[in-house]
């Protein structure tokens, strides 16, 4: 059989091409519950904790489309929705 002596075949050709997708700004929202928050850990998972500028500390969510396709680090600015029945943990 003969080696692999490339970068793999066409599905890599169509990975490159989409990276330089620019995506829209997605604003708050304050009627929908949407907040605005800083990463302070990262907990494994789709979990994190994040500091609201609102002032509190909550429990966050990475939904599954978003963890597999944007990478999320300490220190990063993110847009969460409130949850209405746990004030402490963001869905």
């Amino acid at each position: 059989m003969p080696k692999n002596k490339g970068k793999g075949g066409k599905n890599r050709s169509r990975a490159k091409s989409d990276r330089n997708d620019k995506r829209e700004l997605h604003y708050k929202n304050t009627d929908e519950g949407q907040e605005y928050a800083q990463v302070l850990k990262m907990l494994g998972g789709p979990w994190l904790e994040a500091y609201c500028f609102d002032g509190q500390k909550r429990l966050c969510h990475i939904c599954g489309k978003m963890g597999r396709k944007v990478r999320i680090a300490v220190g990063d600015v993110v847009l969460i929705s409130l949850r209405g029945f746990q004030d402490n943990k963001v869905g």
